[in-house]
């Protein structure tokens, strides 16, 4: 039993945290700060945690799914354990693959302004980003769901 809480704990402090990070805290910095640079700092700050935090989250999940506890029906873990992968990979392609790209066209730029190329690369860039982390969260809501049928 202590196995099956602390998964959908883990769980719950994984999604809760995407869920905080990307769709309160982000829009909220971009909403109240009036320097775009200054909030697109800090957003990057906070999604590196974010991404580190969801990294160990995967890691645990991933080993606590190995563990085979008396009420689990094996077609239910296998599909959890795959839940968690995909949402692993997630943070991997989505901060690990393209994030490093988007920071240096912001590099690149001269004094904060971007050339028209690069903000359209990094708009293109930022797209795919927040596509993935969509897809991400919405994973993890299924992911918490699942979980809770093995109470």
């Amino acid at each position: 039993m202590l196995v099956v809480r602390l998964r959908l704990l883990i769980a719950t402090l994984w999604v809760g945290s995407l869920w905080t990070v990307g769709y309160l805290v982000a829009p909220t910095l971009f909403a109240t700060l009036a320097d775009r640079m200054l909030a697109g700092t800090i957003a990057g700050s906070v999604f590196r945690i974010e991404a580190w935090l969801s990294v160990a989250c995967g890691i645990a999940l991933i080993m606590l799914f190995s563990y085979r506890t008396h009420d689990d029906a094996a077609p239910l873990r296998k599909t959890l354990l795959r839940l968690a992968l995909a949402m692993l990979v997630c943070t991997l392609v989505g901060y690990f693959g393209i994030q490093p790209f988007m920071a240096d066209l912001r590099e690149a730029a001269v004094g904060g302004v971007m050339s028209a190329d690069a903000k359209t690369r990094f708009g293109i860039l930022h797209g795919v980003a927040s596509g993935i982390y969509l897809i991400q969260s919405l994973l993890g809501v299924g992911l918490i769901l699942r979980l809770r049928s093995l109470r």
